[in-house]
């Protein structure tokens, strides 16, 4: 498929870019180091969420050395509130990998950036321009709805044929000799002007030739096929309160929030009262042999995830001094010294 227009759409571009309209603490920044921290963190993250745990993980882990020796109870109580956690995990094991077996030199090529656990081609291409010069495009959500928009393309950005079009055209708009400018010029863009909603199509310098607008298609594009099914989880969170101490547990199920801590849980698969929960088996494991009191039942509360609605509950019940369990991953510790320890959001949300 050709496209017309493709020299004046990444001149123009180049053109519209200015660095100091939308100033960032990572623009023009050189290191690849804290370049990778910031496309790690904005992965799926807004810029103004992004930007406060930017600046506070450069500030505690300055060099890669600092980030892979880290606890990793430490590092993801930083990231905590960031969400998808396995971003944190990755980060930390590309950061003991580039310590331990790359002598702290962080990777200087596209193959063996995108080869760290974690970078996907996106994120190998904005270090690679960024961190080196080197000539890669990056495709994110902004650049498919750019391109998509302006070259009027209908093929449905999630298919393999849309992915493919859209990489091939993204690589041959570039600019070879600047491609960070480019990069940075099509992203900034893409965020402040092609925007998904509200877009300021009076203030684009690309209008006269875009042939969505042309068409009337703006909201149209990009076209996707596939809706994401979302299903409904239900997290029962049993606080057993020990006099001056509480049991958390750390989740280590490949699952969401994989070594995040919480208090003891037990998921069902609809909603069910109490009265059912303390006749489940896994109710029953907990409490064999066991006397305890009830406090209060929570209201629902409910985190949006990506694919799935997290709907949870807190029970806080009262046991005995004397109180055992024969769960080992269990920590029984004191209340005053919870918030040393990173949680879920959905948690947070509660113990605020």
């Amino acid at each position: 498929m050709s496209f017309k227009n493709k020299k004046h759409f990444t001149q123009t571009l180049i053109n519209w870019y200015d660095p100091k309209d939308r100033p960032m603490p990572w623009k023009e920044e050189k290191n690849p180091y804290y370049i990778w921290l910031s496309e790690i963190i904005l992965q799926q993250t807004r810029v103004e969420q992004g930007l406060k745990y930017y600046i506070k993980f450069k500030k505690n882990y300055p060099t890669v050395a600092d980030l892979a020796n880290a606890p990793e109870d430490e590092l993801m109580k930083n990231w905590e509130g960031l969400g998808y956690y396995s971003r944190a995990r990755n980060l930390h094991a590309s950061a003991k990998f580039i310590h331990n077996e790359l002598n702290g030199k962080f990777p200087h090529t596209y193959e063996n950036i995108i080869a760290l656990k974690g970078v996907g081609e996106y994120t190998a291409a904005a270090i690679s321009s960024f961190g080196f010069g080197l000539a890669h495009a990056v495709v994110d959500g902004n650049v498919y709805r750019v391109l998509s928009r302006f070259f009027g393309i209908e093929i449905p950005t999630d298919s393999n044929e849309g992915k493919k079009l859209i990489k091939e055209l993204a690589q041959d708009l570039l600019d070879k000799k600047g491609p960070a400018t480019y990069n940075q010029a099509i992203m900034d863009f893409g965020a402040t002007i092609c925007k998904p909603k509200a877009t300021l199509c009076k203030e684009c310098p690309l209008a006269k030739k875009c042939i969505a607008l042309k068409t009337d298609k703006v909201k149209e594009l990009p076209i996707k096929e596939k809706k994401i099914k979302k299903i409904n989880r239900y997290f029962h969170y049993l606080i057993l309160n020990k006099g001056d101490e509480v049991f958390i547990k750390k989740r280590k199920e490949n699952d969401i929030w994989k070594n995040l801590y919480e208090f003891p849980v037990i998921e069902t698969v609809t909603k069910i009262n109490w009265e059912k929960l303390s006749t489940k088996k896994e109710f029953s494991e907990i409490f064999s042999g066991n006397i305890y009191g009830i406090s209060s039942h929570s209201a629902s509360y409910i985190q949006q995830l990506t694919h799935r609605t997290i709907i949870a509950y807190f029970h806080e019940l009262k046991v005995n001094d004397d109180f055992k369990t024969t769960k080992k991953d269990w920590l029984c510790v004191k209340k005053k010294e919870i918030r040393r320890f990173a949680f879920p959001k959905i948690i947070d949300l509660y113990l605020s």
